[in-house]
């Protein structure tokens, strides 16, 4: 291998596949259950071998095995801490797609969500691959090359890995994205509420009214009407959050 390369660039390129390698497995997009492993190993291998020039700092090539697979496996940590925090952001969507099936009566209907590998609510399952979608049609996934390089600032080879700091980060993004969930998930949210109160007013005055026969399908037919309605801003929203939770670790 001397031929190709020192010992020193083999081992500096084998960390940086180790970090990339990580956050690629968990990034939402690039990451997703339905992707074959070996396509995102080799995704991250190849995106590893562009930005090995572009990084340095790297530590010498380790006299033990020991001391080398303690450098490994502190990289695929940081590595993971950073595409855990990416993917517990994703949540956000399932929380408003879980409202908002609530809110219309449609808890119910269960679909097979690609991202999750596991069934969900139908509109929860949607907003996800509509996340999804925007965060390739805006051209996010560009920014997240420029956060991966960002972060052996924040993180270099040198500093150890942040447990207590990955901890309250973990914490706080999942309380973010929740509140997001409910953000997103608000004019239905209003709706629902408004609506009840009136079918309940509507029950207590006329006790003889079929008051569920009516009100269930109108129900399902306002409430994914005024969801149809607000999911160009939930949208526009959710990618300006997300924009600056890659723009975090992309900070210079």
């Amino acid at each position: 291998m001397e031929s190709y390369a020192t010992a020193q660039q083999v081992f500096a390129a084998g960390l940086v596949f180790a970090r990339l390698g990580a956050i690629v497995m968990l990034l939402p997009g690039l990451g997703e259950a339905f992707i074959p492993p070996r396509i995102r190993l080799a995704f991250a291998l190849s995106l590893s071998l562009m930005m090995f020039p572009l990084i340095h700092g790297a530590p010498p090539v380790p006299s033990d095995a020991g001391s080398l697979a303690g450098a490994v496996l502190k990289e695929m940590l940081i590595g993971l801490m950073i595409g855990g925090v990416i993917r517990l952001f994703m949540n956000s969507l399932a929380a408003a797609g879980e409202v908002v099936s609530l809110a219309t009566t449609l808890s119910f209907a269960q679909t097979a969500n690609p991202m999750l590998g596991q069934p969900t609510a139908t509109l929860g399952t949607f907003l996800g691959i509509l996340g999804m979608v925007l965060i390739f049609t805006t051209d996010l996934h560009h920014l997240f090359i420029a956060a991966v390089a960002q972060s052996y600032d924040l993180f270099p080879f040198s500093r150890s890995v942040p447990v207590a700091d990955a901890g309250q980060l973990a914490i706080q993004t999942v309380g973010r994205s929740f509140a997001l969930g409910i953000q997103l998930s608000a004019p239905v949210l209003a709706f629902s509420l408004i609506f009840n109160v009136a079918t309940g007013l509507v029950a207590r005055v006329m006790p003889q009214f079929q008051v569920f026969f009516v009100a269930s399908p109108a129900a399902i037919l306002l409430g994914l009407s005024v969801f149809a309605l607000s999911l160009g801003v939930v949208g526009m929203v959710w990618v300006d959050r997300y924009r600056d939770l890659l723009g975090a670790f992309a900070k210079p």
